[in-house]
C-alpha cells in the first residue's frame, strides 16, 4: 500500500494473548512529511497488572522451560520470518520521516540483531538452561566443598519502555538478549511512531514462534504498570533524562529493587587529531562522518555527533567543508528518491529542536543552515516536521554551558576549537557521560592519549583512520557485539555487548557444596566429584551413553632424553632448555633439560585416544592449557581423563564434550592440566564412517 493510499488505522495493544483496543478515541498520530492522519492511539481500560502477571506465569515459564540452544533458534527462525515481511515495514516506516537507508537501519538492523544472538547463543552457550560463571572456587583444602557462580533467568518481566527514533530496532535490540536469556518482555513503544512497532509485533504474533506471554506491547501509556512491579522484574528505558530520572525513582521500582537500566541524552562527540589537518585523509573522513551523523535520521539518534572538536587551526576550513557537504543535502518527504534527508519525526520534536537551538545561540553563532525556513524539494513545507541541517560554531567553548548540557534532538552540531590535546580531552568530557566519542587521527600517540582521557566518561570510543575507513562502521552505529550505553548523563547502563546483554536479564549466584552435588546442579564435574571407570573405553561411547564423570586412567609412558631430541628436531623447536644442560640448570625453574610442553601434550593424547572411527568425530581446541611442573628426562606421564561437560548441539546430529585432562607423573604430581574439547555423535549410528582405504 503506498503512503498517499494509506488509511489511517487503530492501534492495539498485545497484552494477555489478545489484541485489545483502548476505551478512548485515541489520539491522532500524524505522518512526519505531510501532516495527514496515520494511527490513532490509546491504552485506556486496559489491566496492566494482569499483563504482567500473564507475563510471568505463561511467557516466563515456558521460556524458561527452553534450552539457550532452542532460545535461540526461536530467534533465528523469528529474524527469518520478520525479513520476509521487511517491505510492509519499509512502507510504513516512511510515514516517520525516515528514507530508504534510514529505515534500513531500523528495520535490518534490529532484525539483524536478533539473527546476531541466535547466533551467539548457539556458538557461545551451551544447550543448557543454566549458565556457569566463572570457574570453580575450592573452599576447602581437601576438596570437599566448592562453590560455582551459576546465572539462571530472572523470573519476572522485562518491561522495555523505547524512544521513538527507532521503533523496531530499538525494541528489537532488547527483545534479543531479553528471550535469549529466557525472560518474557512488555513492550511500550514511544507513541509517535508506535505505528511501526506495532506493525512488526503483529507480525511476530503470526509467526507462532513465540511462546504465549513471551511478548506484549502496549500502544499508549503505560498507566499503572510500573505500580505492579516487583523485585524479579527488570525495567530498561530510553529517551529524555528527566523522564528517565523519574522513572528510576518510581516507588514501586526503588522499594522492590527492581533493576533499571537507562539510555538518556548524550552529547557525543567527535574529535579531529592534530595531525589530521586539510588535505589529509582524516580530515576527509571526519567531515564526511560529521555530515553523516547530522543527516541520518535527520539527526535523531543517540549516538549523533553533537560537538565537534577540531585544532583551532583547522576550524575555518572545516566549517567551509562541513557547510558545502550540507550544502547538497536534499531534504523533503522520504518517499522521493532524490531526498536524503526526511523530516523530524513530528512538529512538536521539531519545536524541541528549534528551542534547543536556540539555547545553543547562547554560547555558538549558525554558521550553516536555516533552523526556521527549511528548504525542501518534495513533501508538505507547512505542515511537514521539515529542518534544515543546523551547524552552529562556539569560539569559546572552555568557558560555555550551553554546548556541553543542550542536546538538540536533529541535525543540529556545534563546531568548537581546542588548542592542545588536553583541551580537547577536556570538551569531550564536558558532556558528563555519552554514549560514544570518536576519534580522527592517524597518529599513535594521539590515539592513545585521548582514548585513555576519554574512556571513563564513554560507553564506546571510535578510532578513525585511512586504515579502517572502508571496514569502518562509523561513529554511530551500535552492534549486538559492542556495549551500548554510558556513564553519567547517558544513562549508567549498558545494553547489547554481547552476552553482557543476556546477563543483564539473569541473577548470579554462588552455589556452594560437596563437589559431586555441584555437579549434579551445574552439569559439569569437577575434582573431588564422584567419577566411574571401567567397562568401555569413554571415547567408544556416543552422546547418549557418555555420562559425566565417565573417566579413563591410562598406562604410564616413560620420557627420555630421546625422545626430548627427536621432537626438538621434529619441530624445530630448539629452545635452550630442552637441548643445552649447563643453560637450562641455569634457568631458575628447571634442574637439567626438560621436555617441551607440547611434547607433553602429545604423549598424553597417545596415551589416552583410542584410534578407532566411532563417536568421537574430532578434536577441535584445547582450553586453560597450564604446565604447572617441569618434565625431566626418565619421568614417567600418567593421564587421567574425565568427562567433564556434555553439550548437545540443537538442530545437529552430534554435540560437544569437554574432557578434564590431568598429567601427572611417578610421584603422583600434576604436571599439566587443560580441558580436551571434542565433537562426539549423539548416537553410534551416526558416527562417521571408517575412512576409505
Amino acid at each position: 500500500m503506498t503512503p498517499q493510499a494509506r488509511q489511517p488505522r487503530r492501534l492495539e495493544s498485545y497484552v494477555c494473548g489478545t489484541w485489545a483496543s483502548g476505551a478512548g478515541d485515541g489520539v491522532p498520530l500524524l505522518d512526519a512529511s505531510t501532516g495527514a492522519a496515520v494511527a490513532f492511539i490509546d491504552s485506556g481500560g486496559l489491566d496492566f497488572k494482569a499483563a504482567l502477571a500473564h507475563g510471568r506465569a505463561k511467557g516466563g515459564a515456558a521460556l524458561r522451560r527452553m534450552s539457550f540452544h532452542e532460545r535461540a533458534a526461536m530467534l533465528k527462525a523469528l529474524g527469518q520470518a520478520l525479513l520476509e515481511r521487511k517491505e510492509e515495514l519499509y512502507a510504513l516506516s516512511t510515514a516517520t520521516g525516515a528514507t530508504r537507508a534510514d529505515s534500513w537501519i531500523d528495520i535490518e538492523g534490529g532484525i539483524g540483531t536478533l539473527l546476531s544472538y541466535a547466533s551467539r547463543g548457539r556458538r557461545e552457550l551451551p544447550n543448557a538452561r543454566l549458565l556457569l560463571d566463572g570457574d570453580v572456587e575450592a573452599l576447602s583444602k581437601d576438596g570437599s566443598f566448592s562453590a560455582q557462580h551459576v546465572l539462571t533467568p530472572l523470573q519476572g518481566v522485562a518491561v522495555h519502555i523505547n524512544a521513538f527514533n527507532f521503533p523496531c530496532w530499538g525494541m528489537l535490540e532488547k527483545l534479543a538478549p531479553t528471550w535469549l536469556a529466557g525472560v518474557p518482555a512488555i513492550v511500550k513503544p514511544a507513541s509517535q511512531t508506535a505505528y511501526l512497532a506495532e506493525l512488526m509485533v503483529r507480525h511476530i504474533v503470526e509467526t507462532k514462534l513465540l511462546p504465549d506471554g513471551a511478548l506484549q506491547l502496549i500502544c499508549g501509556s503505560v498507566g499503572d504498570l510500573l505500580d505492579h512491579v516487583e523485585g524479579q522484574d527488570v525495567v530498561t528505558f530510553t529517551g529524555s533524562a528527566a523522564t528517565g530520572r523519574r522513572l528510576k525513582i518510581h516507588r514501586a521500582i526503588v522499594e522492590n529493587s527492581v533493576r533499571f537500566t537507562m539510555e538518556a541524552d548524550s552529547l557525543n562527540a567527535a574529535v579531529l587529531g592534530l595531525d589530521a589537518g586539510p588535505g589529509t585523509q582524516e580530515f576527509d573522513l571526519f567531515v564526511r562522518e560529521v555530515a553523516r551523523e547530522m543527516t541520518v535520521k535527520a539527526g535523531q539518534r543517540c549516538t549523533a555527533i553533537r560537538r565537534v572538536i577540531a585544532p583551532r587551526a583547522y576550524i575555518q576550513a572545516l566549517i567551509e567543508a562541513l557547510r558545502e557537504r550540507l550544502g547538497k543535502t536534499p531534504v523533503g518527504n522520504p518517499a522521493d528518491e532524490a531526498v536524503r534527508m526526511g523530516p523530524l519525526a513530528s512538529l512538536a520534536q521539531r519545536e524541541d529542536v528549534r528551542a534547543g537551538i536556540r539555547s545553543l545561540a547562547a554560547d555558538a553563532e549558525i554558521v550553516a543552515g536555516d533552523p526556521d525556513n527549511p528548504s525542501v524539494i518534495s513533501g508538505d513545507a507547512g505542515a511537514g516536521a521539515f529542518l534544515d541541517p543546523v551547524l552552529l560554531y562556539c569560539d569559546k567553548p572552555a568557558s560555555a554551558r550551553a554546548v556541553h548540557d543542550v542536546e538538540a534532538f536533529g541535525p543540529v552540531s556545534t563546531v568548537m576549537p581546542y588548542d592542545s590535546l588536553e583541551e580537547a580531552v577536556d570538551l569531550a568530557r564536558r558532556g558528563k557521560g555519552s554514549l560514544v566519542a570518536s576519534v580522527f587521527t592517524n597518529d599513535p600517540a594521539f590515539a592513545e592519549e585521548v582514548v585513555l582521557g576519554l574512556a571513563p566518561f564513554h560507553g564506546r570510543v571510535m578510532i578513525g583512520n585511512r586504515v579502517s575507513a572502508k571496514s569502518s562502521t562509523g561513529h554511530g552505529s551500535p552492534l549486538p557485539g559492542l556495549v551500548h550505553g554510558g556513564p553519567g548523563r547517558a544513562g549508567g547502563g549498558e545494553e547489547l555487548g554481547g552476552l553482557r546483554g543476556v546477563k543483564h536479564y539473569m541473577q548470579r549466584t554462588a552455589v556452594q557444596g560437596a563437589p559431586t552435588l555441584l555437579c549434579a546442579v551445574t552439569g559439569r564435574w569437577l575434582q573431588g566429584a564422584e567419577a566411574r571407570e571401567g567397562g568401555e573405553h569413554p571415547f567408544r561411547k556416543s552422546l547418549a551413553e557418555l555420562r559425566i564423570g565417565d573417566q579413563l586412567t591410562t598406562a604410564r609412558r616413560v620420557v627420555t632424553l630421546e625422545d626430548i631430541d627427536h621432537f626438538a628436531r621434529f619441530t624445530g623447536d630448539t629452545f635452550y632448555a630442552h637441548m643445552d644442560e649447563a643453560a637450562a640448570k641455569a634457568n631458575p625453574f628447571f634442574e637439567g633439560r626438560v621436555a617441551h610442553g607440547y611434547l607433553i601434550v602429545s604423549f598424553a593424547a597417545g596415551l589416552f585416544v583410542d584410534p578407532a572411527p566411532g563417536p568421537v568425530l574430532a578434536n577441535y581446541g584445547i582450553d586453560n592449557l597450564r604446565f604447572l611442573k617441569p618434565v625431566n628426562p626418565g619421568d614417567a606421564l600418567q593421564v587421567q581423563l574425565t568427562c567433564k561437560e556434555i553439550n548437545p548441539w540443537a538442530k545437529a546430529e552430534h554435540g560437544e564434550v569437554r574432557w578434564d585432562c590431568e598429567v601427572t607423573n611417578q610421584d603422583g604430581e600434576t604436571v599439566a592440566r587443560y580441558d580436551v574439547l571434542t565433537i562426539v555423535a549423539k548416537a553410534r549410528d551416526r558416527a562417521a564412517a571408517p575412512p576409505a582405504a
